[in-house]
């Protein structure tokens, strides 16, 4: 399945009339791993189909929706991971794709971005990339480091910025003195 490239004909979240049913009881973990009232859920296509209902609302709740019902899940970070990223090109004119866990493949772009948050504690990064309907994934170590390598320094502003480059736009990644 490949993530949307436009989404302005999207439905809404959800259909007003569905029926709420309250919390499913089931869980994504940090790791991207999906739960059932605490047990993974081992099989993958079922995985993939709880995903292609899965949305997100404003306040940040996570929902499974069909035309009929729609639950409450519990997410701990982001419903997704990346697992993997490639680049064709260099500079302005790269393109990098991210595979997820449920193998969408997001190509990096301004309907696609990747954004850094920073632990306040700690200062680590955590980054993400925009897979679909205010749904993202979390970007993990391996895949950000090699992000990394493929990174240049830019001056944005009046600053000098560490990112990378996908369609033509640059997507930072933090000051030049904090990336490696």
């Amino acid at each position: 399945m490949t993530a949307s490239t436009s989404e302005t004909n999207l439905a809404p979240s959800f259909d007003p009339g569905a029926a709420i049913c309250g919390d499913f009881g089931i869980a994504i973990g940090r790791d991207g791993t999906w739960y059932y009232h605490g047990s993974p859920i081992g099989r993958k296509p079922l995985v993939k189909l709880f995903a292609s209902v899965l949305r997100r609302d404003d306040d940040g709740t996570y929902w499974l929706v069909t035309p009929a019902e729609r639950g409450r899940i519990m997410v701990e970070d982001a419903p997704f991971t990346a697992v993997e990223v490639t680049a064709d090109g260099e500079g302005p004119r790269q393109i990098l794709r991210f595979r997820t866990n449920l193998d969408d493949e997001v190509e990096v772009g301004p309907e696609h971005p990747i954004r850094i948050d920073h632990d306040p504690a700690s200062g680590a990064p955590s980054p993400y990339v925009h897979v679909r309907r205010r749904l993202e994934a979390r970007i993990l170590r391996p895949v950000y480091y090699h992000l990394v390598e493929l990174g240049r320094e830019e001056a944005v502003g009046s600053e000098r910025k560490f990112g990378v480059w996908s369609h033509g736009q640059f997507f930072p990644l933090g000051p030049v003195e904090a990336c490696p």
